[in-house]
């Protein structure tokens, strides 16, 4: 038995296989996860039912298994209060943040170097986080 926070034996075998500048999307429950995932990525669907499991949970045990280098969010309406955000900044203290327009951002997602595309059940919006790997000193 293993003594991490992930259990999932399928997304244990992908963080294996991430290096330095490989990325992984931890995606909302609104994500287009088929039509907006790129060929080389692997999509893992942890999205039980709605507001399980929430992005948070999913970054938070990321974060355990790897070094986070960078980090772009979706950016989003000028009238939409994003509470996520905040969270995702707290989780990753000291992470470079990048907000890209939705068609960067879902070009980013499809690029060769994303791996992994993690479906979770975060039902607020504007919730997707697509993660740079790190290297480990």
């Amino acid at each position: 038995m293993l003594k991490t926070k992930i259990i999932h034996p399928e997304l244990l075998g992908l963080l294996a296989n991430c290096g330095h500048k490989t990325k992984v999307l931890i995606a909302d429950a609104n994500y287009s996860f088929v039509t907006n995932s790129g060929l080389n990525a692997k999509i893992i669907y942890l999205n039980f039912k709605p507001g399980m499991l929430p992005s948070t949970d999913v970054l938070e045990g990321i974060c355990d298994m790897v070094n986070v280098e960078s980090a772009e969010m979706m950016a989003w309406p000028d009238d939409f209060e994003n509470t996520i955000q905040a969270e995702y900044q707290d989780a990753l203290k000291g992470v470079p943040f990048e907000y890209l327009e939705r068609s960067d951002f879902y070009n980013a997602v499809k690029a060769d170097e994303t791996l992994i595309v993690i479906a979770t059940g975060e039902q607020r919006r504007f919730a997707n986080i697509l993660l740079t790997i790190g290297a480990v000193f």
